[in-house]
């Protein structure tokens, strides 16, 4: 049986994790960065046992599901929450903790079964949560490749997340003031759109909020770095 497995991710904080983690498993593991090679005939050649997809923002397509065990890595607790931007539904739902899920991946999306889930912190800005969740995914594909559990079908009700959209980021300044703290954490990442609000001929973006006790006022105190961009 094959001892090779492939990993597909286009985030730097999962490429660190297969870089300083996937060197001290057994077998052979190989990284793909980019949609162009991840073809049947590149994994044909490879013949992996697991095709691990850590943030991988493309559809894989059915043939290279139907040939191989792919498995994807999904942020709540599913069936609760399949669906798009898990991470800042998540949040703007209140929800304080939630699990990874790691899936077969089927052609439904985050339907297939769970091979594994271990509990997530959603404290933090969306990169801290981020980076926590790759080193909890690098600990899943580590005893995946080990123990090869068998995934076991999904159970529950089932809630489905839309994938949020850029014109939900805008502050519209009637927020209470936690609301605003939680969408400013929640798109602070790396490569993702800031919280942002239109004034003048400037966009406005906001990261690295901090939320704290005003004692002077009954409401919490916040702040933000601003960036002003001047709009075309």
């Amino acid at each position: 049986m094959s001892n090779n497995y492939v990993v597909a991710t286009i985030k730097e904080w999962q490429i660190e994790q297969f870089n300083s983690t996937c060197t001290a498993l057994d077998g052979n593991w190989s990284l793909i960065t980019e949609q162009a090679q991840l073809t049947l005939k590149n994994l044909r050649a490879i013949q992996p046992k697991y095709i691990f997809f850590p943030h991988w923002s493309w559809i894989v397509p059915q043939e290279i599901l139907n040939e191989f065990t792919c498995v994807c890595f999904h942020m709540t607790d599913v069936p609760y929450g399949r669906g798009g931007s898990p991470l800042q539904n998540l949040i703007v739902r209140g929800h304080q903790a939630t699990k990874l899920s790691a899936l077969k991946m089927t052609t439904e999306l985050d339907a297939g079964p769970v091979y594994l889930k271990a509990p997530l912190s959603l404290k933090g800005n969306a990169q801290e949560i981020y980076e926590l969740s790759a080193v909890l995914t690098f600990e899943m594909i580590s005893t995946i490749s080990k123990f090869e559990p068998e995934a076991v079908v999904q159970t529950g009700d089932i809630t489905h997340f839309q994938r949020r959209t850029p014109e939900q980021s805008e502050i519209k300044g009637n927020e209470e003031t936690s609301t605003l703290y939680d969408l400013i954490r929640m798109l602070d990442a790396k490569s993702y759109p800031k919280a942002f609000l239109h004034y003048g001929d400037y966009t406005l973006t906001f990261d690295n909020a901090v939320l704290s006790d005003n004692n002077a006022l009954s409401d919490h105190l916040l702040t933000a770095q601003v960036t002003f961009t001047k709009r075309s």
